[in-house]
């Protein structure tokens, strides 16, 4: 079906959405994509991109844009609580043939996206409702317009709308921590990916590029704390390594809950979800964009390759479905470990933490 003139509708510009509109377009659709939120509303963190998102940028053609942006990270240290070492992770070993691993502020990948995608986003266009017709799918917008498609794509997150209205699945569950993001200008110099472990709670630092650092901290839990930073050096304040400088000069963090949403399908008639919106999962292996991303590759190539709408969404989903469970799994795997106490934990990361964790990964470095 590539170069068809189907009508398709992209509901969310975020990381999958813009990725989608991206590589629909490479392969010669023209979608139209739509985002509730104004364009300047996004908050400023950062994020890691492990091997196979820079794989997926590079068969969006977007990783040479990328390649001047944030900092390539070569490898990943993991330190007990006090900021001793408990194993480390080669980085350029385990995704060798696959693509680096880059740490940047999110707005510039979005940028990266947006440029990419090729085409106007319509803002603050909240989709109301979305009504089956025979071959495609009448939407509406809260503003009273309306439109007609063939194929509507809800890249629009875990409270996804279009999971909602088109039937697919209720709301996403708490998968059990409160995650923290900032980032610290001017802070304590650090080279690697690093983690410090402690009990049922961690602090994670990147670096960003241009002295920037990407601070990530989690804890067990369902409730949002009345103060963040507050609650950040109530957690973290014993912490050894590099914790002490980077809280002295975090001045501000996004705090909200982690989520996971698991659908019997991602489909209904001319209906599909993406990304967050099908398979989030908690960020603990760094893996959300990466899946947008390489959801993104799938559908177009999907799409491109069928003979109807609905043989590429069968195909889509057949081929993306066992890489999304496979994260979500070593996800739950990995989030296990925070209930294991230090004492019995630690020595087991000592001796074989490194294989433990390059093991997450295993079918990620496999091709799509």
């Amino acid at each position: 079906m590539g170069g068809s003139p189907l009508r398709i509708l992209v509901v969310g510009a975020g990381i999958a959405g813009l990725a989608v509109a991206r590589a629909l377009r490479l392969a010669g659709f023209r979608p139209d994509v739509t985002e509730r939120l104004p364009p300047t509303e996004r908050a400023d963190t950062g994020l890691y991109l492990p091997g196979n998102a820079a794989r997926a940028l590079r068969r969006l053609d977007l990783d040479g844009p990328l390649r001047p942006l944030g900092q390539v990270i070569h490898r990943q240290r993991f330190l007990d609580a006090s900021g001793a070492p408990l194993c480390e992770v080669d980085l350029d070993g385990l995704w060798a043939g696959v693509g680096e691993c880059r740490a940047l502020p999110r707005a510039e990948l979005h940028r990266v996206l947006l440029t990419g995608a090729g085409g106007a986003v319509r803002h603050g266009a909240e989709v109301s409702a979305v009504e089956p017709r025979p071959g495609g799918v009448t939407v509406g917008f809260t503003d009273g317009t309306c439109g007609d498609y063939d194929l509507v794509i809800g890249a629009d997150g875990p409270h996804s709308a279009v999971r909602t209205l088109g039937a697919l699945g209720g709301p996403p569950r708490p998968a059990g921590q409160v995650v923290y993001r900032g980032i610290v200008r001017g802070g304590p110099r650090v080279a690697d990916w690093t983690a410090l472990l402690g009990q049922r709670a961690g602090f994670l630092v990147v670096p960003i590029g241009a002295g920037r650092l990407h601070c990530y901290a989690d804890e067990a839990g369902t409730t949002i704390p009345a103060a963040p930073l507050a609650r950040l050096h109530e957690l973290f304040g014993s912490y050894g390594g590099p914790v002490p400088e980077i809280l002295a000069a975090l001045d501000d963090v996004y705090v909200e809950i982690t989520e996971e949403v698991e659908l019997g399908r991602w489909y209904q008639g001319r209906v599909l979800l993406v990304g967050d919106a099908a398979h989030a999962t908690a960020p603990t292996l760094s893996q959300g964009a990466a899946m947008a991303l390489e959801d993104a590759v799938v559908l177009a190539e999907s799409l491109k390759a069928a003979g109807s709408v609905e043989a590429a969404l069968v195909a889509y989903e057949s081929r993306r479905r066992p890489r999304t469970r496979w994260v979500r799994d070593r996800t739950r795997d990995r989030n296990r470990t925070r209930d294991v106490p230090p004492a019995l934990r630690d020595p087991l990361l000592r001796g074989r933490g490194g294989r433990i964790f390059q093991e997450h990964y295993r079918l990620l470095v496999d091709p799509l």
